[in-house]
């Protein structure tokens, strides 16, 4: 099952994301579940959010998945939320 992360920063938050960007990369290459990643960016090519591509088992691997993000634990994100994703291309 793919499913889309998509996680908005908190405002003022880059600091959070350079700070704990190598142990987020860490863990995408380590966990074994993620197809796609990286960082959205705004019309400034500044980033604000992320985009992670999981392939699991289910649902509730996703939200287990999300949870051990160091992003996360650094308290980055101001909104995450997890979809069913289809690829057609």
């Amino acid at each position: 099952m793919l499913i889309a992360l998509i996680a908005r920063d908190k405002p003022g938050a880059l600091q959070i994301r350079v700070d704990t960007r190598d142990a987020h990369v860490a863990y995408l290459k380590s966990s074994g579940a993620v197809s796609q990643a990286g960082p959205l960016l705004d019309a400034q090519g500044q980033m604000f959010g992320s985009l992670v591509i999981l392939e699991v088992e289910d649902m509730e691997a996703a939200e287990a998945w999300a949870a051990n993000d160091p992003y996360l634990h650094a308290g980055l994100f101001e909104h995450v939320e997890l979809v069913p994703w289809k690829k057609v291309i």
